[in-house]
């Protein structure tokens, strides 16, 4: 059951700075089409990875086959394998041939979530998506369900529009897990996310 395409976010939205879209997309929608069954959840916390300069992103490498949907028009999926177990979804942003995509981290589920929970064999939601790495379970998101396009009608996987958030209910921080990143980009505060909601990761 897929949504009408004027329902969907448009590609102009992640064509923006991607600490903008990060930020804008708390309370937006995240959906997944699963054998004819609608799974959904509210995005709670978003983190933006911002160009080859930021050592934190994948693109500091520069172009590789594993980031080359970076590198592409905004508004696809990019979705990594990491840790050797978990998949990573995030959102391609800014313009073509500019590497940076925002990292979805946590959903407040809201639609299957009987589905969802047989997907990550548990019975509460609590922590059902709280993270990266279990929301993808969640939502049966893996390498095949790279590099689909956000905006087109035909795609599996889509962001609608949600509910409007006032300035004092999102929080910003730096980002989680970066590991040895060096400064200034170990600190960034480019973690957005909403303030005492009970689904956010950490």
């Amino acid at each position: 059951m897929r949504s009408d395409p004027l329902t969907r976010l448009p590609r102009s939205f992640f064509s923006r700075r991607t600490d903008l879209v990060a930020r804008d997309l708390l309370g937006c929608l995240l959906v997944r089409e699963l054998d004819g069954t609608r799974l959904a959840g509210r995005i709670v916390e978003a983190e933006a990875y911002i160009g080859e300069e930021d050592l934190a992103c994948h693109a500091k490498a520069g172009r590789t086959r594993r980031t080359d949907v970076m590198y592409g028009p905004p508004g696809f999926s990019y979705v990594y394998f990491t840790y050797g177990m978990h998949w990573m979804l995030n959102v391609v942003t800014e313009k073509k041939s500019f590497p940076a995509a925002v990292l979805i981290r946590a959903l407040e589920p809201v639609e299957g979530i009987e589905i969802m929970c047989s997907l990550r064999g548990m019975n509460g939601i609590s922590l059902l998506c709280k993270g990266p790495a279990r929301l993808t379970q969640a939502m049966a998101i893996r390498k095949a369900e790279n590099s689909l396009d956000f905006c087109q009608k035909a795609s599996s996987l889509w962001i609608e529009p949600g509910i409007k958030l006032r300035a004092t209910e999102i929080a910003i921080s730096a980002r989680i897990g970066l590991g040895n990143t060096p400064e200034p980009w170990f600190s960034k505060p480019w973690r957005f996310y909403l303030k005492e909601n009970p689904f956010v990761s950490k």
